[in-house]
């Protein structure tokens, strides 16, 4: 047995209550117990009550709040909406793929990780279990068809050059044709959408301006500034004006933030693992795309698309 934390050697400590081998680090003295292999298609629920359990999650339920109403242990709910996340993100790649498109709209929306990137740097904190990475501010990148409304891509990451070429990478992948494409005033992405998308956009930016916070009138901790005007910016390509607008991805990113409890705001509900924020994310954007029925649309984004 190999220590999770620092890679060395383990020796056996006792068994738990059900018989099952634990382990203790050398080095570290943590204690742990060997992985046991399950099949990916195992269920430790019976059908109903695992889709009871999914539908108040991507109606935005809390992980506590489903336990409460289902009776089904909190573990057992995280281990199941991993499980349903893995197989939504292996959905998402294979039908979302060579999608015609006329009008794309991309922005990123913050959320975080365990504690937010100050508390972070606060406490110097180096993550036991992994790279710092994984703990901190997590920003979600949203990419979605202006009359379909259908969301062709997104990416979990950092506000970087890195993670922002990943996305505009996986909206190359998922998309086909030439389109128009609007984007925030975010820095890097003339670089990324050049590098990943090249001559097969039109690309502007939509530049806001903020207005100055009052002279004392107290810190704006939750409310943003005041927009004063957004400047449309055509960056490459030939961009129609009147299509220059990023007015329907801030409406998805209300979307999630009212589905995904993890993402709403003033609440203590937030992601403690990458890999949870990342499944309830795959588990989201299926379930709208796929099968929830659009107010607009009067049908599910997916099926609009093959309208179109």
């Amino acid at each position: 047995m190999t220590c999770h934390n620092c890679k060395s050697n383990c020796k056996k400590f006792g068994k738990d209550r059900k018989g099952n081998q634990r382990y203790r680090c050398l080095e570290c003295k943590r204690t742990m117990q060997e992985e046991r292999e399950r099949p990916l298609d195992t269920m430790r629920l019976p059908m109903d009550k695992a889709l009871l359990c999914l539908k108040l999650l991507v109606e935005g339920n809390s992980i506590r709040s489903t336990e409460r109403i289902t009776g089904v242990e909190k573990k057992t709910i995280l281990s199941l909406l991993v499980l349903a996340g893995e197989k939504c993100e292996r959905l998402l790649e294979e039908k979302i793929k060579d999608v015609p498109v006329r009008d794309v709209q991309a922005d990123e929306m913050w959320g975080f990780v365990g504690m937010k990137e100050k508390t972070k740097k606060r406490k110097q904190y180096v993550s036991p279990l992994g790279p710092t990475g994984t703990v901190g501010d997590a920003w979600t990148f949203v990419a979605i068809e202006r009359n379909t409304k259908l969301v062709v891509a997104y990416h979990l990451g950092r506000r970087n050059v890195k993670d922002t070429v990943e996305f505009t990478e996986k909206i190359y992948n998922a998309t086909s044709g030439h389109f128009q494409l609007t984007t925030d005033a975010f820095r890097a992405y003339p670089d990324a959408v050049t590098y990943s998308l090249g001559t097969r956009v039109d690309f502007a930016q939509l530049v806001k301006v903020y207005s100055q916070p009052e002279q004392g009138g107290g810190e704006r901790r939750y409310s943003p500034a005041e927009v004063i005007k957004a400047i449309p910016t055509p960056i490459f390509g030939n961009p129609d004006p009147e299509r220059i607008s990023t007015s329907h991805v801030e409406r998805q990113n209300l979307t999630m933030r009212m589905m995904m409890r993890r993402l709403t705001r003033l609440t203590n509900a937030f992601s403690k693992k990458w890999d949870n924020l990342r499944a309830a994310l795959a588990l989201h954007f299926a379930y709208y795309n796929f099968c929830r029925i659009h107010k607009t649309l009067r049908c599910t984004p997916a099926y609009g698309r093959r309208g179109n």
